[in-house]
């Protein structure tokens, strides 16, 4: 995925505001579970919000670019220990500006 231009990025940051965190990230940080549940919510959506554990072992920074490499997603932003990933859908739901 190509990188968003600021504009693009505040705009999934508003839209991502309202959603919760539907996929949660446990004490094992990145694992073949938490992969293949974030693969399921980008089946369904194209903006997922994800959910650091206070225990895990990778701080939500490390641990956002690797979720967005794994996943083929763009990190659009981590705030705290959430982090929101965009991997838009073939054909995109969400108009970029």
């Amino acid at each position: 995925m190509t990188d968003l231009s600021g504009k693009q990025r505040r705009h999934l940051r508003s839209l991502a505001n309202t959603l919760k965190a539907t996929v949660q990230v446990g004490r094992e940080g990145l694992s073949a579970g938490v992969l293949g549940s974030l693969e399921a919510e980008f089946a369904h959506r194209e903006l997922v919000k994800v959910s650091v554990n206070p225990n895990a072992e990778t701080p939500a920074r490390e641990l956002a670019t690797d979720l967005a490499k794994a996943a083929g997603a763009t990190w659009v932003q981590t705030l705290g220990r959430t982090i929101v990933l965009y991997r838009p859908a073939d054909p995109p739901e969400i108009a970029l500006p």
